[in-house]
């Protein structure tokens, strides 16, 4: 049986994804609903997502109130407490590239996002990081990966992303 500190944590996890559901939810009003290409409006994803989960909480509470998370693997490795450097790594290359989008572009912003958060999961891992050589690795992975994102919404989605120059390449 479940002990009463693991329902309190499942309870908190539950409560938090139904409380997005309902933000996102509150949030895809303010959307216009114009339809757009093949009649779906922007509001139409966030809609789906915050009935996603909202149904995924509702679930989360059947599983919580009936035994608890039941197919949960116990920690088997690694440290008990959080990685909190990974997480601020993480954080910094989400928010970093967020704030930036405007300024650098969508290619040279979502390398950022990639490279901080490639730096935060291999500090997390314990791996030694010296050198320049895993900022170059990350950096040419992140272009690798924006890059032909960026030309595909461009190009065959019609959907204009943020660029660094007036000519939409970059």
């Amino acid at each position: 049986m479940l002990d009463i500190r693991s329902q309190r944590y499942q309870t908190a996890v539950t409560l938090a994804t139904l409380l997005v559901a309902l933000l996102m939810g509150y949030a895809a009003i303010s959307i216009p609903s114009d339809a757009g290409y093949a009649g779906v409006g922007p509001n139409f994803l966030p809609w789906v997502v915050s009935v996603a989960l909202l149904l995924c909480s509702g679930f989360m509470f059947y599983e919580v109130r009936t035994g608890g998370f039941r197919e949960m693997e116990e920690a088997s490795s690694g440290d008990a407490h959080p990685f909190w450097l990974g997480f601020a790594w993480m954080s910094a290359g989400m928010l970093g590239s967020a704030a930036l989008i405007d300024t650098i572009g969508f290619v040279f912003s979502c390398t950022l996002c990639f490279v901080f958060a490639a730096r935060g999961l291999r500090e997390a891992e314990g791996e030694t990081l010296r050198g320049w050589k895993p900022w170059a690795i990350d950096v040419v992975s992140g272009l690798l990966i924006s890059a032909p994102v960026f030309w595909v919404f461009g190009k065959f989605l019609a959907i204009k992303l943020p660029g660094l120059t007036q000519g939409g390449w970059i």
